[in-house]
């Protein structure tokens, strides 16, 4: 059925774009089922054990039990619109993570009830940080063994550094879990399991339960008294506070960042999820809550945004581009303005007019057509052929471009070669589908070999690319073991000159460049910088300067890999009329910068991994003599749960295996977490 109507003020108040984050396992899809279920949006609770949930469409999701790439639905909940994103928890893909808070207004992170906030929550908490992102927290599995809801708001305050606020307090723990207390309402709620939670009863509390929750309503009432002097002074007095004035309260401290309410439950047991949906309509924010999304302005280089509404000038980002069944569906937010179907749109980062064919909905795999979207949409479109992750959608004729989303480098590579060459045809299209899809993806040509290197975040992510490759289009490709990639960097500054001076094509071609090479801080990248008078030399010639030092950087003298955390500075340009030329300006920059890597102490830049390991005290030593036949660095030891948690850096190059060594060193009782640090010398 096809929807037109533009939304109203009050419509986009109502209207809710929200993430699901946490880590690998802490139940991010199995809430999201049981929203969609409650909100009967499906009619059958798919389940993640069993491979049948909604938003793992994908088979290698289903099989492996894990969310690999990002799902888009929408519902309704008593009057509101939401639409939710439910995020990948594996490190493999934090890009996909990245790129659904960049579009969010708020999210719900959900976090273990035993084992509290481990390290992919931190990951991606700190990245919705980093978009200013509100969120709320849903303490999850509290029917678990070892179940500890105390020790978890802990864990918030110390590794997230966030003032946790329970809103709940749950009623029993592990196998006694029966329901939840509200807080705010000061009742306690029991959820029915003949109807699979579906149905829940509010109580009355009794005069002990009242006597054990007051300490925790009163912290809340602490925390958002600054938002409402009537509230404070009722307080003060003794008086009861209204419920409605105690929720707008919470609300204006969750929106201002300074506190995350928490609730609690067990999403596989159907306990407490409706109360999450209320939370997210109640606390969260709506697409007029959040400033607007500002840009540059491509003519002037001035910020520029646009207000939300659907009668503005448009402003939509691509968050992300997949492929549904061979065609190109572009996924988007719209920040400002509206699209319609048939309609056309600029794509100004990309300098190209886009015709979208058809607009849709999202529901995981399924699709809805709609007519037309608004600010505050978060639709996909098709037909679309120029666009890509990160691209800004405007009008040509009051264009801004917003910020991009960002990039990760690559850690680990896969020599494949096709098995004959129409083999080889064909690999070649579908990875490039591939790399539109996932920025995080590399393929390079080996010339030497006639193999293809792919590139990639982990094992896993190789690996799941392998499995698509079979079976969507039927390839097998052999494989080689998979190898860490390096980068290389420079220890020391150093300075060297060139001169090219030949004959080319009956042109004589001449340049000549001296520069200097020093190291920068890591994860800095590369600078080039020109300390010559810019204005005496044709912007031509500055140009090939910067191509020949840019090739130049892409390999570097130890083994080939690329030179990153280095500044150059051209330093002197000589000129012979007549001769000099683009061309000969360019090969000189690049021998002189070859000559200088190799004078300022290159050195190998490898990808460093943060490793967590939970173990039982008797097996620490055993662990401790591992990581240390594997070049790492233990960085603390923590109690945690009755275990010890040895946190550690180590290079990934010599992690291969370690998790089968592992198993067998702790007797199959350790739990093992790694993630990409940073590329860095392991000192």
């Amino acid at each position: 059925m096809s929807k037109t109507k533009s939304p109203s003020k009050k419509n986009l108040e109502r209207l809710r774009n929200i993430g699901i984050i946490a880590h690998i396992d802490a139940g991010k899809t199995t809430l999201t089922e049981r929203i969609l279920y409650y909100s009967k949006k499906i009619h059958r609770i798919g389940e993640v054990h069993e491979g049948t949930a909604t938003m793992d469409y994908m088979p290698e999701e289903q099989e492996r039990g894990i969310t690999i790439t990002s799902a888009v639905t929408t519902c309704e909940w008593d009057g509101s619109m939401i639409n939710i994103i439910d995020t990948p928890g594996h490190v493999d893909f934090t890009i996909e993570v990245e790129r659904s808070l960049r579009v969010l207004d708020g999210a719900v992170g959900v976090f273990c009830g035993v084992s509290g906030v481990e390290p992919q929550s931190e990951t991606v908490w700190r990245q919705s940080s980093k978009y200013n992102v509100p969120k709320l927290a849903y303490v999850n599995k509290l029917d678990r063994l070892g179940a500890d809801f105390e020790a978890v708001l802990d864990s918030m305050s110390r590794k997230l550094g966030v003032n946790p606020l329970p809103l709940q307090y749950p009623d029993g723990l592990e196998q006694d879990l029966k329901g939840v207390y509200d807080l705010v309402g000061m009742k306690r709620l029991e959820f029915d399991p003949e109807s699979k939670g579906e149905q829940y009863e509010s109580f009355e509390l009794t005069a002990g339960e009242v006597e054990r929750m007051t300490p925790w309503r009163e912290k809340i009432i602490e925390a958002v008294a600054d938002y409402d002097d009537q509230l404070l002074e009722l307080y003060l007095a003794g008086e009861d506070i209204p419920v409605e004035s105690l929720r707008a309260a919470i609300r204006k401290g969750t929106l201002a960042l300074d506190f995350v309410p928490v609730l609690c439950g067990s999403a596989l047991k159907n306990v407490g999820v409706q109360p999450v949906v209320d939370a997210v309509c109640a606390y969260l924010p709506s697409p007029l809550d959040v400033p607007p999304a500002t840009g540059i302005d491509p003519e002037t280089r001035q910020k520029k945004s646009f207000a939300v509404g659907g009668k503005e000038p448009l402003s939509a980002l691509v968050f992300k581009v997949s492929m549904d069944s061979g065609r190109k569906l572009a996924l988007m937010r719209l920040y400002s303005g509206s699209i319609t179907a048939g309609g056309t749109v600029y794509n100004v980062t990309q300098s190209e007019e886009e015709r979208v064919a058809r607009l849709f909905h999202m529901h995981a795999g399924r699709k809805e057509k709609l007519d037309a979207a608004f600010a505050g949409d978060i639709v996909a479109a098709a037909g679309m052929k120029f666009a890509r992750t990160g691209d800004t959608l405007c009008c040509k004729d009051n264009q801004l471009i917003l910020e991009q989303i960002g990039n990760y480098k690559p850690v680990i590579s896969l020599a494949i070669e096709p098995r004959n060459s129409d083999e080889a045809d064909k690999l070649e299209e579908v990875l490039e589908k591939y790399l539109l899809e996932d920025p995080t993806l590399e393929v390079k040509n080996d010339e030497d070999t006639g193999q293809v290197v792919l590139s990639g975040m982990g094992e896993l992510h190789l690996e799941v690319i392998l499995e698509r490759l079979k079976r969507e289009y039927k390839l097998e490709p052999r494989t080689g073991k998979p190898q860490v990639v390096y980068q290389e960097t420079v220890s020391a500054k150093a300075t060297a000159e060139a001169e090219f001076n030949r004959e080319l094509g009956e042109v004589v071609h001449y340049g000549q460049v001296s520069l200097s090479v020093e190291p920068m801080d890591r994860d800095t990248g590369q600078k080039v910088s020109f300390e010559v008078d810019v204005d005496s030399w044709p912007a031509v010639w500055l140009d090939a300067i910067q191509e020949g030092i840019e090739d130049a950087l892409q390999s570097g003298p130890l083994k080939g890999y690329p030179v990153q955390d280095v500044h150059v500075r051209v330093l002197g340009l000589s000129r012979q009329e007549g001769e000099s030329s683009e061309a000969g300006y360019r090969m000189a920059a690049a021998m002189a910068m070859r000559e200088a890597l190799q004078k300022a102490g290159p050195r190998m830049l490898e990808p460093i991994m943060w490793i967590e390991i939970g173990v039982p005290e008797d097996f620490v030593g055993d662990v401790i003599g591992l990581l240390g036949a594997k070049g790492a660095k233990v960085e603390n030891m923590v109690d945690k749960g009755g275990q010890k948690v040895v946190e550690a850096l180590a290079p990934l190059g010599r992690l291969f295996g370690f998790s089968t060594e592992l198993r067998s060193s702790t007797q199959g009782r350790a739990g093992f977490m790694m993630k990409f640090s940073r590329f860095d010398i392991l000192e």
